[in-house]
Formats: C-alpha cells, structure tokens, sequence
C-alpha cells in the first residue's frame, strides 16, 4: 500500500512554494509533518492535519482557533487522495481568505505528483516481482501451477515457444550500456521477450521463437549502440518450461565452452557446437581423453601447426577438399599430402566418417590460440 514518504513530500513543498509566497506543509496519514517550508517542522505533529484525516474534508484555520491548536499556524488544511484513500493532509500557512481560490490548484498537483510516483512504484514492483518470478520458472520447482497462474497474470506468457540467448558483457562499460539497459532494448524491440540477469556481466534473453533475429545484425547492431558484448551464446527452440530449463543449461555450457575453447568467437550456436559442447562437459573423463589421443599425436609433430590449421579448415568445410584447399590458399594436390601426413600421424583415416570424427571432436574441444 502507498504511503507517503519525506521525498516526495518535500518534493511538493518545493514545487509548490516555487510559485506561491507562502510556507506550505505536507502531513502523512498520522498527522506527521513530513515535508515543510520550514525545517524545524519536520517529524511534528500537526494538530490541524488531524483533524482534516479525523473528518475526511477541509478544514480552514483562523489566527483565532490556531491559538488553541498545538503546532498549529494560520491556513488551510486540505485531504491529500490517492484512488480515493486518504493518505495524509496538504497545508499552506496564511489567512484563509487569501488561500482559497488556489488552494484546490494546489491539492491538484499534489495528488497528481502522488499519482505519478504511485504509479512508478507499480512499475518498479511489477519488474522487480516479474525478474524474481522469471527465475523461478527457470529453477527445478519453476512447473508450481501457482508460479505458472501468476506468470499469466503478469502477461508473461509461460506457453510461448522460445529460443534463449545468453550474453557476456565486457565488465567496463560506457554510461547507459549496463545489463538492465540491455534488457529494456530487447524487450522494447522483441515484445514478450523475458530477460533475466544473474550477473552484472550476463543476461539471459528468452525471445518468442515466432519472432526472426538475424544473429550476425543483433550483434552488428548492439556493437554500433555502444554495448561491449564478449560473446553470445544461441540456443534452439524450446517448449514448454521444462525445454526451456534445458536449453538454458545448454546455452551455458555453450558460452563456456566458447570462452575456453574458442575466445576469439562472438556468436556461437548451439545448433553448430552441439556435440563438442555436450563433451566439454566431460572434458576432464578418461573416456575423453582417450577420444582425443589421434589429435595429439598429430600436434606432438606438427611444429609450425601447419597440419593443425588444415584439419581445422578441412572440418569447417565438412570434408569438401575443394573448399577447404581455395580456403587455405593451396593446390588440392597440396591438401591431398597434409591430409595423408595427419593421417600417419594420428592412425586414423579423417576421409573415413569414424576417423574424420575423432579428428573432428579433438579439434572441436583443443582451445585455439589465433584468431584464425
């Protein structure tokens, strides 16, 4: 429930003694002198405002009755209503007869000025209630059919399809480029977009998967606004709460697996790294370890990583020697020989689906350390 407070209170008194010549007095609903034209006021009871929140109206005082009022000046002592509750009492000090015909002026602006910051708090409850709720959702207990009907009611539209986006923020930012400011940009521009952010360098960006994004523009774009974005992580379409829950796990193993494995790449998909991301889980198995031998035994002799940079080219162009060849800028004859090398090196064939596998996999999880 709204109650006034001494900012907003003093903010009053100063806008409204700004155009007016005389002491004006803010009371809250018990009759306490929140904000004032003087000072020495501030924290004093009103008698004046008590009767005003005792009888619901107006109440004139003359120099007369203020003798026998403690705290109590001249003036008019007018009902301050927030959706018709009386919230406490507005008081400008002088001779009736002189405030009258702009007292009610003033009540207006109060109780407009009131209103607005009501109306702030709303918003500021409702994201700060919608942020809490949105991590609820995407915690293990987020299938409460409590959290779900009030996710409705909130208008966040828990039954959309979504993709989730996971981005890294570089720490120094530039005034405006926070975490939040990202998130009211994308949920300005993406309606029903949910954003959550754990950190004050990530945000998690849930967009109905109805809705088209090229990656490569977003990126351009939130480059040409100003945000330092390390990197984005893209996940697949998820449905339902439970998919989502998933696919967010997921993207966060994928943004991880960037950082280590491929730092100088901004936008990774999870549809393009989905089984080397599945492995980075288990990077430090045994299992692993042994898949990525062939890999090994390649780079132990490969002293100018000659034969490192071709397989990386050659998985890239899924095997397409053609591709791969005019990529490097070399003769297929040329790629021919580097590929027979690799395969004397590691013991398996990378022109076999089972040998290009292994060499793919261990290319995929070796972290790389130039930007090519």
């Amino acid at each position: 429930m709204f109650e006034l407070d001494h900012d907003l209170a003093q903010d009053i008194v100063d806008r409204a003694m700004a155009i007016l010549p005389y002491n004006v007095n803010v009371m809250d609903s018990q009759g306490l002198i929140l904000g004032s034209g003087e000072p020495e006021r501030i924290n004093t009871r009103h008698e004046g405002a008590q009767l005003v929140l005792a009888n619901g109206r107006v109440v004139e005082i003359d120099a007369q009755t203020a003798v026998h009022l403690k705290g109590v000046q001249p003036g008019i002592n007018l009902p301050l209503l927030l959706d018709q509750r009386l919230i406490g009492v507005l008081g400008i000090t002088g001779e009736p007869e002189q405030l009258r015909t702009y007292a009610e002026l003033v009540r207006m602006t109060a109780e407009m000025l009131v209103g607005q910051r009501n109306q702030q708090a709303e918003q500021q409850w409702r994201r700060q209630r919608c942020d809490d709720l949105l991590a609820l959702l995407l915690s293990e207990a987020g299938d409460s059919p409590r959290l779900i009907d009030e996710a409705q009611q909130l208008g966040l539209k828990p039954q959309l399809t979504r993709v989730p986006y996971l981005f890294e923020l570089g720490l120094e930012h530039g005034p405006g480029q926070t975490v939040e400011a990202l998130s009211a940009w994308l949920m300005s521009r993406y309606p029903d977009s949910w954003c959550v952010s754990s950190a004050k360098s990530s945000l998690l960006w849930c967009r109905p998967a109805s809705q088209h994004v090229e990656h490569d523009r977003l990126l351009e774009k939130l480059d040409g606004l100003g945000w330092k974005i390390l990197r984005i992580a893209v996940g697949g379409q998820a449905d339902g709460l439970a998919g989502l829950r998933r696919c967010y796990r997921r993207v966060g193993d994928l943004l991880a697996y960037g950082r280590e494995v491929l730092p100088h790449s901004r936008l990774l998909t999870l549809s393009r790294y989905r089984l080397p991301v599945m492995l980075w889980r288990h990077r430090n198995d045994d299992a692993l370890d042994e898949l990525l031998k062939p890999l090994r035994k390649v780079i132990a002799k490969d002293g100018n990583g000659q034969l490192l940079a071709t397989l990386r080219s050659w998985c890239e162009h899924d095997g397409q020697s053609q591709a791969c060849a005019d990529a490097l800028g070399i003769h297929r004859n040329s790629l021919r020989y580097r590929m027979e090398r690799i395969a004397e090196l590691s013991g398996v064939d990378p022109l076999r689906l089972d040998g290009m596998l292994a060499l793919y996999l261990g290319v995929q999880l070796l972290p790389q350390t130039d930007p090519g």
